[in-house]
């Protein structure tokens, strides 16, 4: 009888032994490929030396010191190598310890912000059916995953949501991708017109949606759309990048590929590459400097932020992706996975969409192709038991169509993968499809 209060109390887990390369392993020997990062967290793979090198060291040296009285040179040195990546001169960096912390921080400097520059009134922050942000109760009130959030319905935030920009879904026969990501756009407009911009505080977004969804990128001109649409209504965008930013998109920022710069950006996962807990806030400069000269103080704070040991850590982790020029094998493995995933699956009777950017790919499965009409959602469960029994780790969704029906199988693997592993991931994944009963 264990202690442990499980994420799922009656099911049986293999129990993790040990991490090397792209592959884990449980303590009765078997291996697993790490086809999807557990949850697009091990970019550098498992048991990098380099990186439990500099964790060592800095515990040795200093493992932690409240930064209510000290700050730390990995803290120091992590925020300027991110806020060089930003983009944009003076953005700052506010380390957290997970996604859900970044982005309920993100929320509070929005709110700060309006407060500072004497809008009391914007408070509302706008997002998306069908996302995902984290499950605080603030960060889960912005989410439109209707299973994550129906137990704690009484306790979120009733804001509003507009459809999210789903090309498979919701683009029509005779419209382009610029026509649709233009009118996918639009509802955040009226949305905004709706509630009126002076109650509008922030529109979040994942910039390529994740679990909820299965690695969805914008079509079109749409983040440019929205960034307007945004600057016009005096409203905040936060671009939540907490699974598709770190490289995980081929970008170190996902959105560097839409050509937009948010107000705020969230990452977590990849930056610590799973061997340290960490997250990172980051928000233009003018966001900080408001906050700063009103208040002198952001009234906000978690016991583990800007951690020593974290923040080295991460700057390992930004080490080996530069030495190593792992965002060109991101994009190079890219390639040849979505080849090898369309010879596999191009033509299968219930894969209906093959999508994403990078290593961050998902596939929609369909009980049909020509209608769309998804599959059942228990396909999910059922699609990760078989890979464990196949030794193989990817990450299924369901009620991926509406939010209550159809599934997704979402890879994010090491960006440490080469060509046998993507011919062994494909190859793994293909049993998966066929011992779950699809085909």
């Amino acid at each position: 009888m264990s202690s442990v209060f499980y994420r799922s109390p009656n099911h049986t887990y293999p129990r993790g032994a040990r991490g090397e390369g792209v592959y884990l392993y449980d303590d009765q020997g078997k291996q697993y490929l790490d086809g999807s990062g557990g949850a697009a967290v091990t970019c550098l793979g498992h048991g990098h030396p380099d990186v439990i090198a500099a964790i060592k060291a800095q515990v040795e040296e200093l493992a932690y010191a409240h930064t209510a009285f000290f700050t730390n040179e990995p803290q120091e040195l992590l925020a300027a190598r991110l806020a060089e990546r930003f983009g944009e001169a003076g953005a700052r960096v506010y380390f957290l310890s997970g996604g859900s912390e970044a982005n309920e921080t993100a929320i509070k400097l929005a709110r700060q912000y309006w407060l500072a520059r004497g809008k009391d009134s914007k408070h509302i922050v706008i997002s998306r059916e069908q996302s995902y942000h984290g499950n605080t109760l603030g960060a889960l009130s912005l989410s439109g995953n209707p299973m994550r959030r129906e137990i704690y319905a009484p306790c979120l935030h009733d804001w509003p949501r507009i459809a999210p920009c789903y090309a498979y879904r919701h683009q029509q026969d005779d419209e382009t991708d610029d026509e649709y990501g233009q009118r996918a756009a639009q509802a955040l407009e009226d949305a905004i017109l709706e509630h009126g911009a002076d109650n509008i505080s922030a529109f979040i977004a994942e910039t390529v949606v994740g679990a909820t969804l299965g690695a969805v990128p914008p079509s079109g001109p749409y983040l440019k759309r929205i960034r307007e649409i945004c600057d016009r209504h005096d409203v905040l965008l936060i671009l939540d990048e907490v699974m598709a930013g770190s490289g995980r998109s081929g970008t170190y920022f996902a959105f560097e590929q839409d050509e937009v710069v948010p107000d705020i950006t969230t990452i977590a996962k990849g930056l610590g590459g799973g061997y340290q807990a960490i997250a990172a806030t980051i928000t233009r400069e003018f966001v900080h400097d408001a906050i700063v000269e009103r208040f002198n103080a952001f009234e906000h704070g978690h016991t583990y932020i800007g951690h020593a040991t974290a923040c080295a850590a991460g700057v390992a982790v930004l080490d080996v992706i530069n030495r190593d020029d792992l965002l060109a094998n991101v994009q190079h493995i890219s390639d040849q996975l979505f080849g090898e995933l369309k010879i596999a699956f191009g033509d299968h009777p219930n894969v209906g969409n093959i999508r994403g950017r990078g290593l961050f790919i998902g596939i929609e499965l369909v009980e049909d192709r020509e209608t769309k009409k998804p599959v059942d959602r228990a396909y999910s469960g059922r699609i990760k038991q078989a890979a464990m029994n196949t030794g193989l780790i990817i990450y299924p969704g369901g009620r991926t169509a509406d939010g209550e029906q159809g599934a997704h199988i979402l890879l994010a693997p090491p960006f440490i993968y080469d060509e046998s592993h993507v011919d062994e991931l494909v190859s793994k994944l293909q049993t998966v499809v066929k011992e779950v009963g699809l085909g």
